[in-house]
């Protein structure tokens, strides 16, 4: 992140008839979760992702905001789009990436994790890093003195989910009011959406096989934030009563990397949780289906998966758009209105960028 200003741009709305401005706080911000920011810095960032994408995808704009700046990118999991969006992204905008497995660094084995983040903190000037034990990215975070971003943990995947809104942005044309089913299992992807739907008005409807339900403290954040901004919650064991009258049906792997011993036990407690025609029947006529990637057909069968109504493929390459909002930082304040998107010029973003803490 690391915009050197505090106030990135400025809200405006109605209230009890007068203007009144709101400021998003971005400086020098980790990312570790969604449940740190508000309704307006998650927006903010949906329509930064979706500026860019329209400038250099469509328009042909050249950027290059991170010019002499690099990114350290360590991958405890092996990774296809999470390494490849960062990679080509910051690569794109004039930045330098460096690729780090375990088997080029000591993390947390001959070098602890207060060291590797301090010596890269030296070095660079962020820290994207994929882990098995989200406490390792809390630690990190904590004695790293630049942005940590969090590229997948056993609780969190923000990167994912911001880049499904952007999708289902771009194809329903705003988020608020959107009914998502989530059938599946209760792990890091669900949980992002669980800490960050209700923000932006979605509803959620959950179905789990018994056992494999979210992480207790997320479902008690979730019900929160639901009463909060006035959206529904629903978590049951049934897949049909999740996928009733949902406008999005979206699941991810039922065996995440680590898991894999547990795959009998798995595919047996998720029988039944296959995504199909017969499934879509339930929900919504202006369905749409997600998925993370890789798929695998127990979860969703090939008439879903590559029907007009799936936009896995628009949803994996704006991982790629969305990681890229982490990579700049804008010189101005832009100026958004609740409702709408001004045209706000973008000229003034330059290579300054992720800031101390």
């Amino acid at each position: 992140w690391g915009w050197n200003v505090a106030n990135v741009y400025l809200c405006t709305k109605q209230k009890e008839g007068r203007n009144t401005q709101m400021s998003v706080h971005l400086k020098g911000r980790d990312l570790l979760s969604l449940q740190s920011y508000t309704a307006d810095e998650l927006k903010y960032l949906l329509w930064m992702a979706s500026d860019l994408k329209q400038r250099i995808k469509h328009k042909g704009e050249y950027l290059p905001l991170m010019q002499g700046k690099s990114l350290a990118m360590i991958f405890e999991k092996r990774s296809t789009r999470t390494r490849l969006s960062a990679e080509t992204g910051f690569a794109l905008l004039g930045g330098h990436p460096s690729f780090l497995t375990t088997q080029d660094i000591h993390l947390g084995t001959n070098e602890s994790l207060t060291d590797t983040a301090r010596v890269l903190s030296s070095m660079t000037n962020a820290i994207l890093a994929r882990v098995y034990n989200h406490n390792d990215l809390d630690l990190m975070a904590k004695e790293a003195t630049i942005p940590v971003i969090n590229g997948l943990s056993d609780l969190y995947h923000p990167l994912q989910i911001l880049a499904d809104y952007l999708t289902l942005q771009e194809h329903y044309g705003g988020l608020k009011g959107l009914t998502m089913a989530w059938i599946g299992d209760g792990n890091n992807v669900l949980q992002s959406l669980m800490a960050s739907a209700a923000k932006l008005g979605m509803h959620l409807r959950i179905a789990t096989p018994r056992g494999f339900e979210p992480d207790l403290r997320i479902t008690k954040i979730t019900e929160q934030n639901s009463k909060e901004y006035g959206t529904k919650l629903l978590l049951t064991t049934d897949p049909l009563e999740a996928a009733d009258s949902a406008n999005v049906l979206i699941t991810d792997t039922w065996i995440s990397m680590g898991q894999e011993e547990e795959k009998k036990e798995r595919l047996k407690a998720f029988q039944g949780y296959q995504i199909t025609m017969q499934t879509a029947k339930s929900a919504a006529s202006n369905w749409t289906f997600l998925h993370c990637l890789p798929r695998k057909p127990e979860e969703v069968d090939d008439e879903v998966f590559y029907s007009p109504q799936s936009l896995v493929f628009q949803e994996a390459e704006n991982r790629k758009w969305t990681i890229m909002v982490r990579e700049k930082r804008e010189k101005d304040n832009s100026i958004w209105r609740l409702g709408q998107f001004c045209s706000a010029s973008l000229t003034g973003l330059n290579s300054t960028w992720f800031h101390n803490k």
